[in-house]
């Protein structure tokens, strides 16, 4: 006769964290509990999908990379929530400066991915290649990191908070060591008696 299996075994907590049920069922949440490789591929895959469409001009697409009440922190247009808003976001980056931002292309690296809560810390360098259509010339327009959180909606990873850490200042850069790895920064040209000041 089958030896019966009481619930307080069958959720017996698990020496790398949560219960057994919960690995059944994929289910965790300890930050110890190594990610899936399949859900490490479909994240990176959420990033790629993501620069895809804000670079193709996809709002549709843009949009369906993020949760219902996703936000995205973007520099000076400050902390956006929900679809409609992300939309407008990017219409107005698309739109209002003719030229400003097609024929770019963010590429993303160097990813760490790290279980936090019920979805998943994203850390990643990004730079950003731009062909300017008008004088037909490349150049790196800019880059940064990003420090996302992803979150596993109706089976698919899309973006609850995504926030973007461009270059654009000493110090928005990236430097944990010490700050003697930096120079003092540009110096002015002393004044010169009879000449205006620069």
């Amino acid at each position: 006769m089958p030896t019966k299996i009481s619930n307080k075994n069958k959720n017996k907590k698990m020496t790398n964290g949560g219960t057994s049920a919960d690995k059944a069922n994929g289910n965790h949440t300890n930050a110890n509990v190594k990610m899936s490789a399949e859900d490490r591929l479909d994240i990176i895959e959420l990033f790629a999908r993501y620069a895809w469409a804000i670079d193709s001009g996809d709002a549709d697409a843009v949009v369906e990379c993020f949760a219902e009440d996703g936000s995205m922190d973007h520099l000076w247009q400050g902390k956006l929530t929900g679809h409609a808003a992300i939309r407008r976001a990017f219409e107005e980056l698309w739109y209002d400066r003719p030229s400003w931002w097609i024929g770019r292309q963010h590429l993303a690296n160097h990813f760490l991915i790290a279980r936090e809560g019920e979805g998943a810390r994203v850390k990643a360098f990004f730079s950003i290649l731009q062909y300017n259509i008008d004088y037909r010339t490349n150049f790196v327009f800019g880059i940064g990191t990003w420090d996302n959180y992803c979150v596993k909606r109706n089976g698919k990873w899309v973006f609850q908070d995504e926030k973007i850490n461009a270059w654009t200042d000493r110090s928005a850069v990236l430097w944990k060591g010490e700050e003697r790895a930096k120079s003092m920064g540009p110096r002015m040209a002393r004044a010169v008696p009879g000449m205006p000041a620069r």
